[in-house]
């Protein structure tokens, strides 16, 4: 899988847990999917690249993917944000190459 597909089934993932969380509330989520495809992109950067998340005009940070190989971790770990420029670089949270648990708030912890 190359890089395009693999954030394109990243995207799908987390439009998929959204619209299934908001299917539980009793908002209406006929449109949820794809609201939330639409909320996301991607920003690249030198050495990962945002998943950003925009929402009524504002932009948040939903995590990171790894561009390369280097010392701790390989090209497609997926990590968390620490801020709005930086991942949290204490460990990946999946690969976007591999088998992943994630939901639409971030990226989550393997166990």
């Amino acid at each position: 899988m190359n890089y395009e597909m693999a954030i394109a089934k990243l995207f799908h993932t987390i439009s998929v847990d959204y619209a299934g969380w908001l299917e539980k509330t009793e908002y209406d989520a006929s449109d949820a999917y794809t609201e939330k495809l639409r909320e996301l992109s991607i920003s690249n950067g030198r050495k990962y690249d945002r998943v950003v998340v925009t929402k009524n005009g504002r932009d948040s940070v939903w995590g990171f993917i790894v561009k390369a190989d280097g010392d701790k971790f390989k090209e497609g770990d997926i990590l968390m944000a620490a801020s709005w420029a930086s991942p949290a670089t204490n460990h990946a949270r999946g690969n976007i190459y591999e088998d992943y648990d994630i939901n639409w708030t971030g990226p989550q912890y393997r166990f």
